[in-house]
């Protein structure tokens, strides 16, 4: 039998903007304001802290140290992170698997990103990049589709075949892709945290540039900088800190990667990850002791990885969300937004809130937080505990990067909740679950370590 490990608790966290590329804001810049903002969210200091995991996919190695070193220099290990776009929550993976594991008690995760503008690429032209197999793999399927040879950039290339195979097989379309985009659109406007905020039609979208024969501009998630940040804790930790009042428990979460049915199935759903973002879901609701339709009617909000409005329909269908073949149908009955079965990205998603692949998965796994906090404000999603367990409904996280690798996470909040007390909200001075400010050096001198460097504090950008 497996070993089932610790309880372990989300105590902390904390975002950025989400901003377009221009390079305004350097990665230890990004990092020191999220970190800070989850350190003074958790009310700890850095001296707490025992080891950390940065993600980035765009940086030279030791960017986690320069990041972190801000906040003290420790002795902790720092380990540098890189897994594609699911890089953010591999690093909380890791995180939270050694305070589960019993080697620690709080781990820290931080995920970062600076980016070029324009479409994914290379940062290594003097070799294949490994994503070029699954490009050729999907390129070779287009004969098969209705739709025939596609054109456009690697990425929502092959998220659009996706989509492609996904409408021939169950009679889905691109108005139902519009649908989902304008969806998120919408959403993003009550987030201040958000890159774009325009709250697009269905009729806009349609209407904005063509990408590819499937994705227009607005269906695709742009590229970003910014910073997220959680940290992880054990029971005893939460309760020695007196958290009962804001600790969210990670109640399952898995790591999957590619089985030979991406390439052997001539599918172009399993090309862009469907049967591994299933496997994974699978998994972590098996984690809970969660299987079927029934546990998943048990989740309330969900922040899904719509990097294209394409995967996030094959996503419905993948993660159990709906009956087989049947994604579009959701879309159709409104359950993926406010009034329906399921919120999925209250937040605005990737295609509004912004992608920058390192922070991704920890900004998602901060939205849900906020959420089972209710301290969402206006992105709040309704009704999380109008049930008889007090605990309430689930939340959801799912980030995927392809090459390939996913995480899935189920959060709730956990029997020992208490209100009242102060939490992160007074800590903060302000409540940053749906309020974006900049840190202050007051801030950091709060959180920051005692074994710390005045040589790199005078460095820091605030």
């Amino acid at each position: 039998m497996a070993f089932s490990g610790r309880r372990t608790f989300i105590i902390g966290a904390g975002c950025t903007a989400f901003i377009k590329p221009r390079g305004q804001r350097t990665t230890e810049e990004m990092g020191l304001e999220a970190a800070t903002k989850a350190l003074l969210d958790a009310g700890i200091t850095y001296d707490e802290v025992e080891a950390a995991f940065v993600g980035y996919c765009y940086g030279d190695s030791t960017t986690g140290q320069r990041a972190l070193y801000q906040l003290g220099m420790t002795g902790i290990p720092i380990t540098n992170v890189n897994n594609n776009c699911s890089t953010g929550s591999t690093a909380l993976y890791n995180a939270n698997n050694l305070v589960k594991g019993g080697l620690v008690d709080c781990t820290l995760a931080l995920g970062f990103e600076r980016m070029n503008r324009g479409s994914l690429g290379t940062n290594f032209p003097d070799r294949e990049s490994p994503i070029k197999v699954f490009n050729d793999a999907s390129s070779e399927l287009e004969e098969q589709l209705s739709a025939g040879k596609n054109h456009g950039p690697g990425a929502p290339r092959m998220f659009a075949n996706g989509a492609q195979e996904y409408f021939d097989k169950y009679g889905a379309n691109i108005n139902h892709l519009a649908q989902i985009a304008s969806k998120n659109h919408k959403h993003s406007v009550n987030n201040p945290y958000s890159q774009f905020r325009d709250g697009w039609s269905v009729e806009q979208v349609l209407a904005a540039p063509k990408i590819n024969k499937q994705l227009t501009k607005f269906m695709c998630s742009p590229t970003s900088d910014g910073a997220a940040c959680c940290i992880v804790a054990s029971e005893s930790f939460v309760h020695k800190h007196h958290l009962e009042n804001q600790a969210i428990e990670i109640v399952g979460q898995t790591l999957g990667t590619d089985e030979p049915v991406t390439f052997e199935s001539r599918n172009a759903m399993e090309v862009v990850g469907f049967g591994m973002s299933k496997n994974a879901a699978d998994r972590v609701f098996a984690q809970a002791g969660l299987d079927g339709p029934a546990g998943r009617d048990q989740v309330g909000v969900i922040e899904l990885h719509d990097c294209f409005s394409a995967n996030e329909l094959l996503m419905y269908d993948a993660l159990g969300l709906c009956e087989p073949g049947q994604a579009h149908k959701l879309v159709e009955r409104g359950d993926n937004t406010y009034g329906g079965k399921y919120v999925i990205n209250p937040s605005g998603g990737l295609e509004a809130k912004g992608h920058p692949l390192g922070a991704t998965g920890l900004g998602m796994h901060f939205y849900i937080t906020m959420q089972l906090r209710q301290w969402a404000g206006p992105m709040q999603a309704p009704g999380l505990f109008d049930v008889p367990d007090k605990r309430g409904k689930y939340g959801l996280v799912h980030n995927i990067g392809l090459g390939g690798a996913v995480v899935c996470s189920l959060l709730r909040r956990p029997e020992f909740y208490v209100e009242g007390g102060e939490d992160g909200r007074k800590r903060l001075g302000y409540n940053h679950a749906h309020e974006c400010r900049p840190i202050t050096r007051a801030d950091v001198d709060k959180i920051k370590a005692r074994k710390s460097s005045p040589y790199i504090l005078q460095l820091a950008r605030l």
